[in-house]
């Protein structure tokens, strides 16, 4: 299945990752130097924090554009679930 699929944040979900790429180069680095525990854990959370930014924008773009236009035509009154669905999921 080669379906390009791509939205205009992308490139800053891109740009979150490439920078958890870089934090955990830096861990790695600071283990095989025997850093302290207190360094590694830093860059470790800043790891998962960049990584868990990345999957809330790529979760939060694709709802508000793929499920925005599979369910655009619904009146307004019955796209209320929806919209709370969709805010809701902010929380993540």
């Amino acid at each position: 299945m080669n379906d390009l699929h791509t939205h205009a944040a992308h490139p800053e979900i891109v740009k979150r990752l490439k920078r958890a790429e870089g934090h955990l180069k830096s861990v790695i680095s600071m283990l095989e130097g025997g850093r302290s525990c207190l360094d590694i854990a830093q860059q470790l959370a800043a790891v998962e924090k960049a990584i868990v930014n990345a999957k809330r924008t790529l979760i939060q773009d694709h709802l508000d554009h793929c499920l925005e236009e599979a369910v655009g035509t619904l009146p307004r009154e019955q796209r209320q679930s929806i919209d709370e669905f969709k805010a809701i999921t902010k929380y993540l």
